[in-house]
């Protein structure tokens, strides 16, 4: 029997070490300069004459004097949304583009580095400018991620035909190091997207690396997968994708899970909907249109060398949803703790996104069968997380 679904909250705030869990035990972080002036600090003021009512009393008066009044408080001077790219190969040079035709940032920055690549990139993306949303785009150092919203790593080895997600670690695992480190420095407040694969792996060593709050580090993990297999079941039933809900859950690879038992076409569980509209239901069939999803990457790495078009499309979708405020659910890898057994690794399940980052974990109802898998998914990134160097420098 399917198990309950569950909201999962608050899991690992925050990474072990890191400054903001040292802050937390002893104390609320300081505060920024000029924090307590916006939030109504009348403790300076400003000097006036009072000018007397007509007829008043002290109008005449002789020893009417100077009076202090307390200055305004002035609202903060709003700074323009700012998305931070890392990395213009096939993946980043694709979100840009697809970011400046969505309108959601006003301010876009290319890193890469080639810093000739990102500035090509920008050259061009700018001369998109009068056809699209008005925007500033430039490339430039990392340390100008400084006041991004978001920053997009998709920067990395890229994989290579027949390679698996998990045999790129090592060399994108060295690369983060030097990257993550100078993102959260330059923008501590910001919330950072992995797209780099093993992006579950990375995404974790993000959070260990970085100090930042789990909430604020977020894999692309299956949205890209869940787009895929939607859009096949939605082939096979002859209707709009957008009208299919099903997850593919666990890890961003081999392991990924597809969670049948909650499969649904409005409403309908999809054995239901196969046998209403004169389908059936082929259990070979829908295990084929799973091996498609999962295998979908390898097939497209042969053709064309780079999937790029889906995954920018899903990275959109996910900044939408954070600048946005949207509360959006999402298949987006995140810190799992104690979801069917499973604690203390990135992987992908449900996920509601806000302009905070990660607001909860939905748990799923799940069959024996999904929920083992799921755990067999934790358990081999898990053993990878286990080879690399995960203490902050």
């Amino acid at each position: 029997m399917p198990i309950a679904p569950t909201v999962t909250r608050g899991c690992g705030s925050v990474a072990p070490g890191s400054r903001f869990a040292k802050a937390a035990a002893g104390g609320r972080l300081s505060a920024p300069a000029g924090e307590a002036r916006q939030n109504g600090d009348m403790s300076e003021t400003s000097h006036v004459i009072a000018t007397p009512v007509p007829g008043d009393a002290r109008a005449s008066d002789p020893d009417a004097r100077e009076v202090s009044l307390p200055s305004p408080t002035l609202p903060a001077e709003p700074h323009p949304t700012r998305v931070a790219i890392v990395g213009a190969g096939a993946v980043g040079s694709t979100f840009a583009f697809g970011l400046l035709l969505s309108g959601l940032a006003a301010e876009i920055l290319l890193v890469d580095a080639n810093a000739r690549r990102a500035e090509g990139e920008a050259m061009d993306l700018l001369h998109a400018v009068p056809f699209a949303k008005t925007a500033r785009v430039w490339s430039g150092p990392l340390e100008e991620c400084r006041g991004a919203a978001i920053t997009v790593i998709a920067a990395g080895a890229a994989q290579k035909p027949g390679e698996t997600r998990l045999d790129l670690v090592r060399k994108n695992a060295a690369i983060f190091r030097e990257i993550v480190p100078a993102v959260a420095s330059a923008n501590p407040e910001g919330i950072i997207v992995v797209a780099t694969n093993p992006v579950d792996v990375l995404s974790y060593l993000t959070y260990r690396i970085s100090g930042l709050p789990s909430a604020r580090v977020i894999g692309s993990g299956t949205i890209l997968d869940t787009s895929r297999f939607r859009m096949l079941l939605a082939e096979h039933y002859g209707v709009d994708p957008r009208s299919v809900h099903a997850y593919i859950a666990g890890e961003h690879g081999d392991s990924e899970v597809p969670v049948w038992s909650s499969a649904n076409i409005a409403g309908m569980p999809l054995a239901d909907f196969g046998r209403a509209n004169g389908i059936g239901h082929d259990q070979g069939s829908l295990q084929q249109i799973f091996e498609s999803t999962r295998d979908a990457a390898y097939q497209i790495i042969e053709r064309k060398g780079a999937t790029s078009f889906a995954v920018a499309a899903g990275l959109i979708r996910i900044c939408e949803a954070i600048l946005r405020d949207q509360s959006t659910v999402l298949s987006v890898s995140s810190l799992i703790c104690d979801y069917y057994g499973i604690d203390d690794v990135y992987l992908s399940v449900p996920t509601v996104l806000g302009r905070r980052g990660v607001e909860r974990t939905l748990r799923l109802a799940m069959s024996a069968e999904e929920a083992s898998g799921l755990r067999h998914s934790a358990e081999l990134l898990h053993a990878t997380i286990g080879t690399l160097d995960l203490d902050p420098r």
